[in-house]
C-alpha cells in the first residue's frame, strides 16, 4: 500500500536542509569513524602492552584471526540473505504481482547505497563482539559445548526456542529504548532513514546499535550454555526474519492475521509500518510483546489487509 493511498499517517524524524545537502559520504564518516578510531586506538594500546611487558597475550596473536573469520562469515550471511532476497523479489519478481507489494515506490539508489554501508560497517562491530566471545570463553565466563550429536539431545532445541525467545524480548526492550528521544536523535535514526526500507538494510545500524544487537550472544552464554549449532540455528532464523522484516513484500496470505495462532507472529507489514511510523510496532519475531504492551499500531492489521487484498501487486518505479 502506497503512501499516497494508505491511510496510515507517516511519522518521520525531520532532516535539515544542510543534512540533505551533504549527500552520504560526510554524514557517514561522521557517523562511525569516531567509534572506529576509538576501537583502534584501543587494539594498537592492547598491542602496545603486549609487546612491552611480553605478555604474550592470546587474543593479539589470534584476535586479527577471529575477527576476519568472523567478519566474512557474517559478510556471506549478509549477502546471501540480503542480496538473494534483493535479487528475487526487485529483480526477477519485480513485476509479476505474485507477492504483495506493501509501498508503491521503489527505495532511491542513494537508499540502498546507505542501507549497504552502513551494513557493512555493523559487520565489523559483530566481528568485534566475536572477539568479545572468544576473551570470554578463554577466561571460562561464556558456556559452549561441543560433545555429541546435538539434534538428538533435548536439551538443544530447548537452547534454540530459549535463545530465540530471549533475543525477541532483548529487541523489543531495547529498541524501545532506542526509540527514546536522545537515543533515537543520536543512535536509532541511523536506520530510520530508509523509510521504505529493502533487504539491504537489515544491519544497517549505527555502530552503537550494532553492538546493542550482537551483545545478546555472550550475554545469554553467561549462564545458558549453548553449541554451536545452536548459534548457527539462531542466526539464520534471526538473518532471515530480519531480512523479512525490511523486504517491501508481504509473504503471508490476506487471512493470515485473522487466525490467533498465527495473529502473534510478525509479518513484513507490522516492520514495514514500524519504519514509517516510528512510535509502533517495535517487535522482532513475534508480535506477544507489542500486544502486551499495546504499542502495535492501531491501523496494523487493516493496513495488512489492504496490502494483501490489493488487486495491483506489481511494483512502479
Amino acid at each position: 500500500m502506497s503512501e499516497a493511498t494508505s491511510p496510515i499517517k507517516v511519522e518521520r524524524a525531520k532532516t535539515s536542509p544542510s543534512r540533505k545537502k551533504r549527500g552520504l559520504i560526510v554524514p557517514y564518516l561522521q557517523t562511525v569513524l569516531p567509534w572506529f578510531i576509538g576501537l583502534t586506538v584501543v587494539c594498537g594500546a592492547v598491542v602496545a602492552v603486549d609487546w612491552v611487558f611480553d605478555l604474550k597475550l592470546p587474543v593479539v596473536k589470534r584476535g586479527p584471526v577471529i575477527f576476519g573469520v568472523v567478519y566474512m562469515t557474517n559478510l556471506i550471511r549478509y549477502l546471501l540473505f540480503a542480496g538473494g532476497a534483493f535479487f528475487a523479489f526487485y529483480v526477477v519478481l519485480r513485476r509479476t504481482g505474485w507477492f504483495a507489494q506493501i509501498q508503491k515506490s521503489l527505495a532511491s539508489w542513494a537508499d540502498i547505497r546507505r542501507e549497504v554501508m552502513y551494513s557493512l560497517t555493523s559487520l565489523a562491530i559483530f566481528a568485534m563482539v566475536g572477539i568479545i566471545v572468544y576473551l570470554g570463553k578463554l577466561a571460562g565466563v561464556l558456556h559452549f559445548y561441543y560433545d555429541g550429536i546435538p539434534t538428538s539431545q533435548p536439551y538443544f532445541w530447548f537452547s534454540v526456542l530459549a535463545m530465540i525467545l530471549i533475543h525477541d524480548a532483548w529487541f523489543y526492550w531495547t529498541h524501545r529504548l532506542l526509540h527514546t528521544k536522545f537515543l533515537y536523535a543520536k543512535v536509532h535514526r541511523i536506520h530510520h532513514q530508509s523509510h521504505n526500507p529493502t533487504p539491504w538494510a537489515a544491519f544497517a545500524f549505527h555502530p552503537v546499535e550494532a553492538f546493542v544487537q550482537a551483545i545478546i550472544l555472550p550475554i545469554v552464554a553467561l549462564f545458558m550454555p549453548l553449541h554451536p549449532f545452536t548459534i548457527v540455528i539462531w542466526m539464520l532464523y534471526m538473518t532471515g526474519m530480519n531480512v523479512f522484516g525490511h523486504l517491501g513484500f508481504e509473504l503471508f496470505p490476506k487471512n493470515f492475521l485473522r487466525y490467533w495462532p498465527f495473529y502473534w507472529h510478525n509479518t513484513g507489514v507490522h516492520h514495514n509500518m514500524h519504519h514509517r511510523c516510528v512510535n509502533y510496532n517495535f517487535g522482532l519475531y513475534f508480535n506477544y510483546w507489542d500486544l502486551l504492551f499495546k504499542t502495535n499500531h492501531p491501523d496494523y492489521q487493516a493496513e495488512f489487509e489492504r496490502v494483501t487484498s490489493r488487486d495491483d501487486k506489481s511494483m512502479t518505479e
